[in-house]
């Protein structure tokens, strides 16, 4: 059996296997349990500063350089 053979047959049975289960997980971690807080958490961190901006970090170093 030569190595594209060999590839490809591993590929289409335990690497498809693996992918599936794998997207199972995420999805079950997804959905788990108690996580609706942490997801209804990031879908509204886009909204927390709508009202002001937030603070420019860098504006009180550029003002200490010029003093």
């Amino acid at each position: 059996m030569d190595t594209y053979s060999f590839l490809r047959q591993l590929a289409d049975s335990w690497v498809l296997i693996l992918m599936t289960v794998l997207f199972v997980a995420i999805v079950l971690f997804a959905y788990r349990p108690g996580s609706r807080k942490l997801q209804d958490d990031a879908a509204n961190s886009i909204f927390r500063n709508e009202r002001r901006p937030a603070p420019d970090l860098a504006e009180p170093a550029r003002n200490k350089k010029e003093a």
